[in-house]
């Protein structure tokens, strides 16, 4: 969540004050914490786009419709204000000394599933399904409201949040859940799935264990076709993938931008939904030049949180174009997979310590495709795992939509 506090007064308290000591958690591991109800934790936010213009006006796009990734930075607010709630009680009082501090982990997926309609009202709401000893699944849920409609949910969603001891920085333990309904017990096995397949997936990330058999033979019928190019490039270079086909290490974008303290957090690091906003759109970016054309977002498909990003640090984002495939029985002319780093860059040596991997993906519909789509084509070995990575995350991604469309 963003820091209500004003940066002056935080840099003078530091420079004239004594530094107070944090709140110790008194929490020891052996002792049971009082366990919450599932509703107890629900909190929403209600965006008004039908009856005020002037919000409007601030969340619009240039061809007129909702700019995701400002939403993104509510979710990400939204889900770290249900952790806080679910820990301290529906009436939270003071986070500072609480004892304990909750970052985001990972966030497992945004599926959109329904274009946003800018004329009716925008609510984002969400709760605590799952809890393990120090982790909680939080799930997250836009919905289009008013106009004399019935509600539709437009995106579904899942954040993984961490609770830490403010003076140890080790796990501290969370408040468990009391169930009380059948739908409650739902969620509960839900969250419990999730978690479990992430802890797979995890198992069988290609940077553990080698692709499956099918997977090797879909790769190489790719170096078959592409990777043998028979043209050379203009100047004799290197190997042309072919008219309609890009090497992916030749759709790289990216920026560098510097972390000013207006976009910190409570914990004074940049605040994580202003990161997921600054990668979505150089993502928006890349897979637009890529297609030519205006694409859709369809998919968060995961983001990684391996560090925070400090105040007035340089953070560089390099965004690339990882798979691309023809999905023309789902409506779509093309699906792109993006993948974003975020690096924090130290200005005294020049090394690199990335801190966040995000994975998006947008499609363009057949009604407004680019007559002369292109395909990207993996070079390199690590290239191609990426490929793969993000073939698997479009087909979960089909599976989910197809799912809801049932």
């Amino acid at each position: 969540m963003r820091s209500r506090s004003l940066w002056s007064e935080t840099l003078l308290n530091a420079t004239t004050k004594p530094q107070l000591k944090e709140a110790k958690d008194e929490t020891k591991d052996d002792v049971p914490l009082a366990p919450r109800y599932m509703h107890e934790s629900y909190s929403e936010l209600v965006l008004p786009f039908g009856s005020s213009s002037e919000l409007l006006e601030q969340y619009t796009n240039a061809s007129g419709g909702i700019r995701t990734g400002k939403l993104m930075e509510h979710l990400d607010s939204l889900a770290g204000s249900i952790a806080y709630k679910h820990m301290l009680g529906p009436t939270v009082v003071n986070i500072q000394n609480s004892g304990f501090y909750i970052v985001t982990a990972s966030v497992d997926r945004l599926d959109m599933l329904s274009p946003l309609d800018p004329t009716r009202d925008l609510r984002l709401s969400g709760q605590v399904i799952y809890t393990g000893r120090s982790s909680m699944e939080v799930a997250v849920k836009m919905e289009s409201t008013g106009k004399g409609l019935p509600d539709e949910t437009v995106l579904i969603g899942r954040f993984s949040m961490v609770c830490r001891n403010s003076t140890t920085h080790r796990a501290r333990q969370v408040n468990p859940l009391a169930l009380t309904t059948p739908e409650e017990r739902s969620l509960h096995l839900l969250g419990e799935h999730m978690k479990q397949r992430r802890q797979s997936s995890a198992l069988k990330s290609l940077s553990r264990v080698p692709p499956s058999s099918e997977e090797a033979e879909e790769l190489h019928a790719v170096y078959l076709k592409h990777g043998q190019g028979k043209e050379r490039v203009e100047g004799g270079g290197d190997l042309d993938p072919g008219v309609d086909h890009v090497w992916m290490g030749d759709t790289v974008l990216e920026k560098c931008l510097l972390m000013f303290p207006q976009e910190r957090n409570i914990h004074q690091k940049i605040f994580g939904g202003y990161l997921m906003r600054l990668a979505y759109e150089l993502g928006f970016a890349n897979a637009s030049m890529f297609t030519r054309g205006h694409v859709r977002f369809l998919s968060l498909d995961g983001i990684s949180f391996a560090r925070p990003v400090p105040i007035g640090s340089i953070l560089r984002l390099r965004s690339q174009i990882l798979y691309t495939t023809e999905a023309a029985e789902a409506g779509y002319a093309i699906l792109v997979h993006v993948g974003v780093k975020a690096n924090v860059v130290d200005v005294k040596t020049g090394q690199e310590q990335t801190t966040n991997d995000f994975r998006f993906t947008w499609c363009q519909d057949k009604e407004i495709a680019s007559p002369d789509l292109r395909k990207v084509v993996p070079k390199t070995y690590r290239e191609a795992m990426l490929w793969l990575e993000g073939k698997r995350a479009i087909e979960l991604g089909a599976e989910i939509r197809g799912l809801r469309t049932k």
